[in-house]
Formats: structure tokens, sequence, C-alpha cells
């Protein structure tokens, strides 16, 4: 049975054979200097549903608040073709908002995210 007592912070246990790289963990000190210099230090794949997160919020909200106070138009309404795929249209109009603005709008929340989550 190994002995966890002895265990390093986040390695394996100290046991006899094991080479000290091998014990380190499943990141090995170049890799853990690595991406603790990276800055962040978060994965591309949370600040993706980050910014996912407050587009979709934002102009989602947006978008929907913009379409209560717009009534049908007199002429050139698609009827209830376009009622039913207006939200589609305003979902992709989202992502492509959400694309665009993702540097000016979702970055700055995200940077604040990351210093709330490291405090």
């Amino acid at each position: 049975m190994p002995d966890f007592a002895a265990a390093k912070p986040g390695g394996l246990p100290n046991k006899p054979g094991i080479p000290e790289a091998v014990a380190a963990g499943p990141l090995g000190d170049a890799a853990k200097e690595a991406k603790a210099a990276e800055g962040t230090g978060a994965s591309p794949e949370l600040e993706e549903a980050f910014t996912d997160f407050v587009g979709q919020t934002l102009f989602g909200s947006m978008l929907a608040s913009m379409r209560k106070t717009v009534g049908k138009p007199a002429y050139m309404h698609g009827g209830r073709t376009e009622e039913v795929f207006q939200k589609q249209l305003d979902e992709i109009m989202v992502e492509e908002l959400t694309d665009a603005s993702a540097k000016d709008v979702a970055q700055p929340m995200f940077e604040l995210f990351q210093m709330q989550r490291s405090a």
C-alpha cells in the first residue's frame, strides 16, 4: 500500500523506484512554470464559455427588449413565417455581435472575473 501521508502536494506518493519527474505529478516542473507564467492561467475553453455567456446574456436581452418595442410594419411583413424564424435570426445576430465585440465587452469582464477568482 502506498504511503499517501508522505505524498508530495499534487503528486504521487513517495515510493521507491518512482522517478522524481513522475512523482511530481502529471505536469512536470517546466510545464507548471510555463502555466504560471501564462498570465491569467485560464484555459481557452473557460474564456470562450465566459465570452459566449456574456454575449448571449447582454445582446440576447437587448434584442429581446428591442423586439418588444417595435410593432409589425403595415407593409412588407413576412407574416407567420417571419415570426417563426425571428428567434433563429436573433440567435445568429447575437453570435455575430458577441464575436465582433468580444475584445471590447467580454475581455475586461473576464479579466475582472479572473482577478476575483485568484483573490
